[in-house]
């Protein structure tokens, strides 16, 4: 992978850290964050190297959003023919499947936030699995205070994560979210005091994370989103089928053997997966 400019990664013990590190802009997201991103996700999908993905930030906020710039020179976007909104919608279709590979990330994500959450961060976060945020976390749909909608994944994703009306006086006002009360809505797992608490926190989940059968994680995963988005019938049916497909007998007895022997249980690693791009 080339080097990063707008993150920094790192992989130990199948543990993967990804940092946004552009503190002294914010850590907004321009184009050339959509496609870091997007690169370092797919490496992470394909290789068999971590287990669980930890994002944090740097600075005084998480992220700020999108860069004022992104859709200045770079981007267009022409609302004055139906071939230029046509290409709007292609372009966010594609912004929208960089945070969707978050979601469908083949392990875990669990964020850990800090200060600000604001706009497009608010769409990127609530595509992970888990967020742990300090005292001073705050989130805000700003879209809608410059004038848009929020269009990135925010208004399909968050009414899953707390209730709808919560979700739409967010949506509706562009009021801020203090962290006391994301967590009284169910947005995050927990608050600690600050910004190193709450990476703790992050971390200590994804070492109880690493430490399982990573196909069993997989598998996890799996039928929780789709449990989330079909009915109890459809989804216990596809139960039966994703457990029929990933079952173990050595896993379930290496687990057994490795907690009464106190020790850390051995499991392979997910596939590394080919490409028909390579």
């Amino acid at each position: 992978m080339s080097k990063l400019t707008c993150f920094e990664l790192t992989i130990d013990q199948h543990i993967a850290h990804l940092v946004l590190n552009r503190p002294a802009e914010l850590n907004t997201m321009h184009m050339t964050f959509w496609r870091e991103l997007d690169g370092v996700l797919d490496s992470l999908h394909h290789s068999q190297q971590a287990r669980v993905l930890v994002i944090s930030s740097t600075g005084k906020h998480f992220s700020a959003g999108m860069s004022l710039d992104a859709f200045g020179s770079t981007v267009s976007m022409d609302d004055q023919t139906a071939e230029g909104r046509a290409a709007i919608a292609d372009l966010l279709w594609e912004l929208q499947s960089t945070f969707t590979r978050l979601e469908n990330l083949r392990i875990p994500v669990i964020v850990a936030l800090h200060g600000g959450c604001i706009g497009g961060a608010v769409d990127m976060v609530t595509a992970c699995c888990l967020r742990y945020a300090s005292a001073d976390a705050f989130f805000c749909i700003q879209e809608i205070n410059i004038g848009m909608v929020a269009d990135v994944g925010t208004l399909q994703r968050l009414p899953k994560l707390i209730p709808m009306a919560v979700a739409k006086e967010l949506a509706y006002t562009g009021r801020r979210m203090g962290a006391d009360q994301a967590l009284q809505h169910g947005l995050v797992n927990q608050v600690l005091p600050d910004a190193a608490a709450a990476l703790a926190a992050a971390m200590q989940a994804a070492q109880e994370i690493a430490s399982k059968p990573p196909v069993a994680i997989w598998g996890t995963k799996q039928a929780l989103h789709y449990a989330r988005d079909h009915s109890t019938e459809d989804a216990l049916k596809q139960m039966g089928w994703l457990q029929s497909g990933i079952w173990s007998n050595a896993h379930v007895q290496e687990a057994i053997q490795s907690f009464q022997a106190k020790r850390q249980g051995n499991y392979p690693a997910l596939a590394e997966l080919g490409s028909f791009k390579d």
